[in-house]
């Protein structure tokens, strides 16, 4: 049993409780995935959203630059001075046109637009002119492409008279020497710095990094003509007065020296947005989406208008996007609908995956807890067995030497003295009842548990059994020096019950206030009747013996069960007694219990319901 039980706790125990262990170890990161997979889910949307908006952009540069070219196909010095009102006409996106001619490796030339072409164009030459004339360097973000058509070519800064003096091998060496001029002048100029997100986006502000909300896009220090160097087309981003100014530019391919260029309106540039956003219906009712502005202020609304009315902090999305260089620090941010959506989501899988695990750790415990218990008890009934065969081997062994001892002297005549006859005759009878007891227990014991035990009810006085098994019992106690004493009532107590199982349980109680005597041989047998708290007889034995050790009050009662074992104690008994005596006693209505004696011993109080009148 043993060995099965250490099986079982190696084999099926451990590993179960180790497994529950690590799934419940596990559980603090549920929050964290079921957050981090419905953000990716979100950022994602944000990510494609700012993608499609910076493609709409060049979409839009290239559409500027092909109305560049057609505007200037016909006579390219006339557009360039008309170029202003030109684009406006034809492209709504141009806020104002401008041209700036590129006359040398450090000059350039505006000739477009003039203040005369009205108040914005006044103002544009007021922000830009030293910049386009490239008198000055600007804080700027620029995006530029050097291959936009499809086409190459080498920008030549020379007048008219050096192009004739110089050779074509001169002129490509010029050529090159201006290129290497410009990328080693902006590489140098610029002046890169790291810059704080407009918004704090909530997964974030999650991580530990002090980096987590710096902007991927950097502004530098340059020229105009150190920008564009000998690239066909770009975008130029600047903030003037705190404003976003967005330039497309566009090198004329007939003549590398005009510079065609427009400042975008950026509120009709917003309205491109609103039909890049197609979400689901499912996606509408989890999250708004917004195009904040560098101070976090919404430019298109590009959710659901059902879900308008939901307030926002604007500078705390749960993610974002940059657009990117066109659009600095501008940003694609989604929003809520329910900001508690994502942790009630998390804490409901963790809360049922936690119950789950719960449930199986305690169906794991409480089936270890019944199978342990079952072996506890298997193992100690087992012991119980043997030792009741040892026990009832010593016990019948006991009385049979001593009757066959004392026949022997009494047929050898030995004893001729008819006193001690008498005594050894006593002997002989007191030890044979004893045997018939034990025999008696094991056999009623044995018809209880195959449920054969049947009982013989009739009318019958409490207090006269309780007397004739007294004066059963008195001479053999007296006979072995005890004090017997018996407190009976004058009235007859009427019960319902057998006779000879009653008297059994008396006798049964007496041997064992015998047998525990523990050197002070007193024994009391006290008979009332008791109206609460129902009328029933209460007969009682009492000694003054070792008592019941604490803890064993109950377990008394288990079959083979024995406080003092006989074997090492001394103390004879097969451990039945008190067991046959419950189930007697259960049997008629009425129970048997254990109390300590005052001034030490034990208190054994039987009761039996009275038969009503």
């Amino acid at each position: 049993m043993r060995k099965v039980a250490l099986i079982f706790v190696l084999a099926v125990l451990v590993p179960s409780l180790v497994l529950a262990w690590l799934a419940m170890h596990s559980l603090h990161d549920q929050q964290f995935l079921i957050e981090r997979q419905q953000s990716q889910i979100y950022q994602n949307v944000t990510d494609s959203i700012a993608k499609d908006i910076s493609d709409k952009i060049a979409s839009e540069q290239q559409k500027f630059a092909a109305l560049a070219e057609s505007i200037a196909a016909t006579n390219a010095d006339a557009a360039a001075v008309q170029f202003n009102d030109e684009i406006r006409k034809c492209w709504p996106l141009a806020d104002v046109g401008f041209c700036v001619r590129l006359s040398g490796p450090a000059t350039c030339t505006i000739s477009c637009p003039s203040p005369a072409q009205g108040a914005e164009a006044h103002q544009f030459l007021v922000d830009n002119g030293n910049f386009l004339g490239n008198q000055e360097t600007a804080e700027v973000y620029w995006n530029a492409n050097a291959n936009n058509f499809g086409q190459t070519f080498q920008a030549t800064f020379l007048t008219p008279d050096e192009e004739k003096k110089l050779s074509g091998k001169q002129a490509l060496s010029l050529d090159r020497n201006v290129n290497d001029f410009n990328s080693s002048s902006l590489q140098n100029s610029s002046n890169l710095k790291a810059q704080s997100r407009v918004v704090n986006p909530q997964t974030q502000a999650q991580s530990p990094s002090p980096d987590n909300n710096l902007s991927k896009i950097t502004p530098a220090e340059a020229e105009f003509r150190q920008l564009i160097g000998d690239n066909t087309d770009g975008m130029v981003a600047r903030f003037l007065q705190n404003e976003l100014k967005l330039m497309f530019w566009h090198r004329l391919l007939s003549n590398p020296n005009l510079i065609f260029g427009t400042q975008v309106n950026l509120n009709q540039l917003r309205q491109e947005f609103f039909p890049l956003y197609q979400p689901d219906d499912q996606l509408r009712r989890e999250i708004l989406v917004e195009v904040l502005n560098d101070k976090a202020n919404p430019v298109a609304d590009l959710s659901s208008p059902a879900n308008t009315h939901v307030e926002l902090d604007m500078k705390h999305p749960f993610v974002a996007t940059e657009i990117g260089e066109a659009l600095p620090h501008w940003e694609v941010a989604a929003y809520l609908v329910n900001p508690m959506q994502v942790q009630q989501a998390a804490r409901t899988v963790t809360l049922t995956l936690g119950l789950l695990i719960l449930l199986l750790i305690v169906a794991i415990g409480v089936g270890s807890w019944v199978i342990v218990h079952c072996l506890n008890k298997e193992l100690r009934l087992a012991r119980q067995k043997t030792d009741f065969v040892s026990n009832v081997s010593h016990e019948l062994k006991t009385p049979l030497t001593s009757i066959r001892m004392f026949s022997e002297l009494l047929a050898d005549a030995r004893a001729t003295e008819k006193d001690k006859q008498r005594t050894y005759l006593n002997i002989i009878a007191a030890e044979a009842a004893r045997l018939t007891r034990l025999i008696d227990n094991v056999l009623d014991f044995s018809r209880m548990e195959r449920g054969e035990k049947k009982y013989n009810f009739q009318p019958c006085d409490a207090t006269e059994v309780a007397r004739n098994a007294a004066e059963t019992f008195r001479p053999h106690l007296e006979s072995s020096g005890f004090k017997f004493d018996s407190s009976l009532p004058d009235k007859p107590i009427p019960v319902q019950g057998d006779r000879d199982a009653l008297s059994q349980i008396i006798v049964n109680l007496l041997s064992n206030a015998e047998k525990y005597s523990n050197g002070r041989k007193e024994i009391s047998l006290q008979v009332e009747r008791k109206e609460t708290p129902v009328p029933h007889a209460e007969i009682k034995v009492l000694d003054r013996g070792s008592g019941v050790p604490q803890g064993s009050e109950e377990k008394i009662f288990e079959k083979f069960y024995r406080a003092h074992d006989s074997l090492s104690s001394g103390i004879q008994g097969s451990g039945l007694g008190l067991t046959i005596a419950r189930q007697i006693a259960r049997a008629h209505g009425g129970n048997i219990v254990y109390e300590p004696r005052e001034g030490g011993g034990s208190c054994f109080n039987l009761w039996l319901p009275i038969k009503p009148s």
